[in-house]
């Protein structure tokens, strides 16, 4: 079995794919593809889409890998393949990024992206270290964790799902912030979970095992 990383340009590959290698050697066996070959997407049993930066730049970079998001789309929507969006690729799963003007995403968790506005004026911006992930509801990928799991998060806009039904878990950071959302064999984390851990590992390897 194979599970592609997708290279865009954006996203911490190097990392992200160490951790996913690593947790598929604990659990699944999956070989970790990094590739910006929509060919190979379509043979992967399963993707990870990772992001760093702007909601534009990183919709923009994917966009110009030729065939790219018509392979994801097919292997998504159509073929049912599970995926992993990480940091700004879940947020590239939103109907929209309200980054430096309005920009379309992929559109498959109808929401937009806009920036954080924590109640705390004192709370900085980006949010960056680490967090409690307050489950919203049960969800495979979150399988094992302790009750207090914390992850490693570093951002300055969060995903607002149009149905509060795909907001997996959340996070406090000055009111209640998205950390995690999905639906059928889409799932995402506003955190990065290439870097928080035994957590981030537990996570990664749930979705290596996860069949939706």
């Amino acid at each position: 079995m194979r599970a592609a990383l997708i290279d865009y340009g954006s996203g911490n590959i190097a990392s992200a794919a160490k951790a996913l290698s690593r947790a598929a050697a604990e659990t699944s066996g999956h070989e970790i593809l990094v590739t910006a070959d929509p060919d190979m997407v379509r043979k992967c049993e399963r993707i990870v889409l990772p992001g760093v930066g702007a909601f534009a730049d990183c919709m923009r970079g994917l966009s110009a890998v030729p065939g790219m998001v018509e392979a994801l789309n097919e292997s998504v929507l159509q073929g049912g393949k599970p995926i992993l969006g990480i940091c700004v690729g879940m947020q590239l799963m939103a109907t929209a990024g309200r980054e430096f003007g309005t920009h379309n995403g992929l559109n498959w968790i109808g929401g937009e992206v806009v920036p954080l506005s924590p109640a705390d004026p004192a709370l900085k911006i980006p949010h960056m270290g680490w967090n409690e992930i307050l489950l919203a509801q049960n969800h495979p990928i979150f399988a094992g964790l302790d009750s207090n799991a914390n992850a490693y998060f570093v951002h300055s806009f969060e995903m607002k799902p149009a149905n509060a039904a795909h907001r997996l878990a959340t996070t406090d950071y000055g009111g209640a912030v998205t950390a995690a959302i999905g639906r059928d064999n889409i799932v995402g984390t506003q955190f990065h979970p290439e870097k928080s851990q035994a957590v981030g590992l537990t996570i990664l390897g749930n979705f290596l095992s996860w069949t939706p």
